[in-house]
């Protein structure tokens, strides 16, 4: 019979850096949820690594956010390990883009209690033990090199792939949750672990004895989280819900009273549907998620991020509680996206560019703040509302959505992506921003600004000519913020959307910006009058000297 109260759990921890005047790289949390499971993380950044502690921290932040808005679809297991692998990639694309090498490192541990169940997840030599009846167990595993420990095989950001280890089992009143770094276990050895946690010893104590037994060498970052179960709980992670995935859609179908009346672009998947009276867009999953875990697994977190990414940039989405088949709901607008805005009406006047500039740099700050990026950024994914010179627009397609640095193929569409995403780099703040630059130059020209490109090119990248070139309408000072948003080396970028966005709001400090790579006659014109000058009265001078001698 299951338990019919609230899981309680008494949690103390405790951090003391090596160096008491600096802060050192391990970081922790551990909280009661909203849904009645209790989350503990403990993240040590590596030592040899310049952003330690940066990582340990975003490890630290990303399992919280992210376990608390989990699909119901997944299990806590299932959750922690999607979440593990997303962050791992994202901090190693991270560390190779900042510094070339995997510089955002660190190991983790977690642990998820929920109504009778324990759930661990660990990368890395963090620790994690469960006392019961004075019998210690560690159900984490150290991921060290076997004939010298004090290198790790593995480790959050190390490599672009990660194979954490997962355990669970059944908690009992009474039990002792001990999450810690090795700063604590390369003092402290598994007796006199027992023997502190039976006395319950908590994790200020801990730390404080393991600080007073380490020699020098042992010295390092104490990190301990002791959590005591006083009560358990009912199960709040459902059981994982196998929805139906329909194969054939047509019109007239039903799904839970929405009917659906017509398909959107070229696929069947994506319906626009009437329910009491109202209209709304309907998302299912792709076919292949019947058979394929990888592209259920993606259309699961496709799901997630477009119900949990709740702003006014973006169309609300809903997942039913009560579906009984794999789709979303999105809010539905009967407007037009840029493109076909852009075709009908032409150009977007210049003040209306400038509103979708700072509509979109606002939606990626917001994306941004989470860690997305929106990964597919055009015309095709902006809806317009209202009329010229009172425009607004909504964002939408939130199906390519993916943590900063965590995608490094060519996802998306080819026109808008910046040259470098060519050669597989990751995506990330300035790629958007050559996402957005494009985007840009298309709603001021109608063009593109380096043309139609086909998935299977790889373009030869040059400059692109100034917007005012094709429509004498547009400003230098946006003529300038568009072609550095389009620089084909990303140090020639905006550094941030922040940087972006002041000069759109502040069009009288915007210098003008040359490429490199341009004509002189663009990059400066002045110098090449003066040059053109010069030559002129070097060839006017030996004309003279000429018809002296003659």
């Amino acid at each position: 019979m299951k338990p019919s109260g609230r899981l309680r759990v008494h949690a103390t921890s405790f951090t003391r850096p090596r160096e008491e005047d600096k802060p050192g790289d391990d970081v922790s949390v551990a909280r009661a949820l909203e849904d009645g499971t209790f989350i503990a993380v403990v993240a040590d950044g590596l030592g040899s690594a310049r952003q330690g502690r940066d990582a340990a921290e975003k490890a630290v932040a990303h399992y919280a956010a992210n376990f608390r808005n989990r699909p119901r679809a997944w299990s806590p297991t299932k959750t922690l390990e999607e979440i593990t692998r997303h962050l791992n990639r994202q901090l190693h694309q991270e560390g190779l883009a900042r510094h070339e090498s995997p510089e955002l490192a660190s190991t983790v541990v977690a642990a998820v209690l929920d109504g009778d169940r324990l759930h661990v997840l660990n990368v890395g030599d963090s620790r994690a033990y469960r006392l019961r009846v004075g019998k210690l167990e560690r159900l984490s595993h150290d991921h060290r090199d076997a004939t010298q420990t004090h290198v790790l095989t593995q480790a959050l950001g190390l490599a672009d792939t990660v194979a954490p280890h997962l355990a669970h089992t059944d908690l009992a009143v009474g039990d002792l949750i001990l999450l810690c770094t090795d700063g604590l276990t390369d003092v402290l050895d598994d007796t006199t672990l027992t023997e502190l946690l039976t006395d319950r010893t908590g994790a200020r104590g801990l730390v404080a004895i393991a600080r007073d037994h380490a020699t020098p060498e042992t010295l390092d970052d104490i990190t301990a989280v002791v959590l005591e179960v006083q009560e358990l709980g009912p199960t709040a992670s459902a059981a994982p819900v196998a929805l139906p995935i329909p194969a054939q859609l047509k019109v007239g179908d039903q799904a839970d009273g929405y009917t659906l009346r017509r398909s959107f672009r070229a696929s069947d998947r994506i319906w626009l549907a009437a329910k009491a009276g109202k209209s709304f867009v309907l998302k299912f999953a792709p076919r292949e998620a019947q058979t394929n875990e990888a592209i259920l697994t993606a259309f699961i977190r496709e799901t997630w991020n477009a119900t949990t990414l709740k702003a006014d940039y973006f169309p609300a989405a809903t997942a039913p509680e009560e579906a009984t088949a794999r789709y979303y709901v999105l809010e539905y607008f009967h407007a037009p996206t840029l493109k076909q805005w852009l075709a009908d009406n032409g150009p977007l006047p210049t003040a209306d560019a400038v509103v979708l500039g700072k509509f979109v740099l606002a939606a990626a700050q917001f994306l941004l703040r989470h860690d997305f990026v929106h990964g597919d950024l055009k015309p095709e994914n902006i809806l317009v509302l209202g009329e010229p010179g009172a425009l607004a627009f909504k964002l939408i397609d939130l199906g390519n959505v993916a943590e900063v640095f965590s995608v490094n193929s060519r996802a998306g569409t080819p026109s808008y992506l910046a040259p470098e995403r060519f050669r597989n780099a990751a995506v990330s703040e300035t790629t958007e921003i050559f996402a957005l630059g494009a985007t840009l130059y298309e709603a001021l020209t109608g063009k593109l600004p380096h043309g139609e490109i086909e998935p299977f090119q790889t373009p030869q990248f040059r400059p692109a000519k100034p917007p005012s070139k094709l429509n004498p309408h547009v400003p230098h000072w946006l003529d300038a913020i568009v072609l550095r948003a389009l620089a084909l080396d990303p140090a020639d970028r905006f550094a941030a959307y922040s940087e972006m966005r002041f000069q759109l709001e502040h069009p009288e400090k915007v210098k003008p910006f040359r490429s490199a790579g341009a004509p002189l006659m663009e990059r400066d014109p002045l110098l090449l009058l003066k040059l053109l000058l010069a030559a002129s009265v070097a060839a006017n001078i030996a004309l003279l000297f000429l018809l002296l001698h003659k």
